[in-house]
């Protein structure tokens, strides 16, 4: 369905009406409807009843965090997230999020032969595909990716899957599923490594300055209510660390670099 001009305050306010399961999801995430003076949309409920225990992230809910990246993608001014909204449901609170429609043709991950990505593309390394034969995985070589990879690495993104990847007919990319996010340890763990090292563009500078800014405010204010004073502290410390040295992060060894499975 398309989205409504006002989707946040549709989403935090509307009727909402389980429809299904998304079974897929590793806990309990519901596919429903939010309905509001007229208004109607699609959406996804993941009620934090629903929620499994994870022992490193001990602190506060996963639909609190997924809401707590909505709000530092729109501080970007990229919108990469759906609008998000923490919420009372069908099954108590939780997180709702706007559902997003995908383009099926549109191809950001593939499976190559040789040692080396051809030109658009980026390495993520080699994958096993069977009768002890390897391939090279690669993701496209595209802006959209790029800022969706500088946005993983302030939030701390530690499952960027390619199934998390949304791109939409009319030209845009959702990244979801951003529940294991902004732990105060290093668990960045993303198939987006392909501009691992390399300088950040000048754009990129520019949003994490205003990240910083944000922090320190309106943006500090928002996430306060979402994540813990040490989780705020340790994004502001990433961003910090991204300005200073000005580049792409790479794998630091300490955790594994790419989720398992990848898509």
């Amino acid at each position: 369905m398309t989205a409504d001009p006002d989707p946040v305050e549709l989403l935090a306010r509307g009727e909402l009406t389980v429809r299904g399961r998304i079974r897929e999801a590793s806990n309990a995430a519901l596919f429903c409807t939010v309905a509001l003076d007229g208004r109607k949309a699609s959406c996804v409920y993941k009620p934090v009843a629903g929620e499994r225990p994870l022992w490193d992230f001990p602190d506060g809910t996963l639909a609190a965090r997924e809401v707590a990246a909505h709000e530092v993608s729109e501080a970007t001014g990229w919108g990469l997230v759906p609008p998000t909204v923490l919420r009372d449901g069908p099954y108590g609170e939780g997180m709702c999020q706007l559902w997003i429609d995908v383009h099926a043709e549109a191809e950001l991950l593939a499976l190559v032969d040789g040692e080396e990505p051809e030109p658009g593309w980026k390495a993520i390394g080699f994958a096993e595909v069977g009768e002890g034969r390897t391939a090279l995985l690669v993701h496209a070589d595209d802006e959209r990716l790029r800022r969706l990879a500088v946005l993983d690495a302030v939030i701390n993104n530690a499952d960027r899957k390619g199934g998390h990847l949304m791109p939409t007919a009319d030209g845009r990319l959702y990244g979801i599923d951003h529940g294991v996010t902004f732990n105060v340890d290093n668990k960045l763990r993303t198939l987006l490594w392909g501009w691992a090292g390399e300088p950040l563009a000048p754009e990129h500078v520019d949003v994490l300055k205003r990240l910083r800014d944000g922090l320190d405010g309106r943006l500090g204010e928002r996430l306060a209510g979402l994540i813990t004073a040490a989780e705020t502290d340790a994004t502001r410390a990433r961003v910090d660390a991204l300005l200073a040295s000005g580049v792409h992060p790479e794998p630091q060894g300490e955790w594994p670099a790419i989720p398992w499975p990848p898509v």
